[in-house]
């Protein structure tokens, strides 16, 4: 092995260390990115970057079968559910390794519609499925863009789904 060859892998392993060990510690060394104010969207850990759902089938991490986020100590699945008025929207929030359901959340539902219009649904606890819930009116047909914001005693979780009609 030559010197240029081995200089190159030394900064090839620099460089993966360092970018290992800043996305490691990025909130140990940032007071200001506590997750009481972070902000995922949909599918990964706590950050101000938004992230993509997967969904999820049966009942693997207390999966319904939705899109769903893993972030921090927290399980978000959201189902969009078509209804002859509408769809009808239910959301999972659960914490911890038991996904035990989150009924204290004030959840609020942001729709972007398929004409780009916006649309503000506030979601109720439902105690006997254990899930929020709301009904979208209409039935355009197209992608629809959707931005869950919890508020958990003041600490946000947020996650960002989509669906087609």
């Amino acid at each position: 092995m030559n010197i240029k060859q081995s200089i190159t892998l030394t900064i090839v392993g620099l460089g993966l260390l360092l970018g290992a060990c800043s996305n490691s510690s990025n909130t140990a060394t940032n007071p200001s990115a506590s997750p009481a104010t972070t902000t995922p969207t949909t599918t990964a850990s706590p950050s101000t970057a938004a992230t993509t759902a997967k969904t999820e089938s049966g009942g693997k991490h207390g999966g319904k079968g939705g899109q769903t986020i893993e972030t921090g100590v927290y399980h978000l699945e959201f189902i969009p559910q078509p209804e002859a008025n509408g769809t009808h929207l239910d959301f999972y929030l659960q914490k911890g390794d038991n996904h035990e359901a989150v009924p204290n959340a004030k959840v609020t539902a942001q729709v972007q519609l398929p004409d780009g219009t916006q649309k503000a649904l506030d979601m109720k606890y439902d105690p006997v499925d254990k899930h929020y819930a709301a009904l979208l009116p209409g039935t355009a047909v197209g992608e629809y863009k959707v931005a869950i914001l919890t508020d958990i005693s003041g600490e946000k979780v947020n996650g960002r789904f989509s669906f087609k009609k």
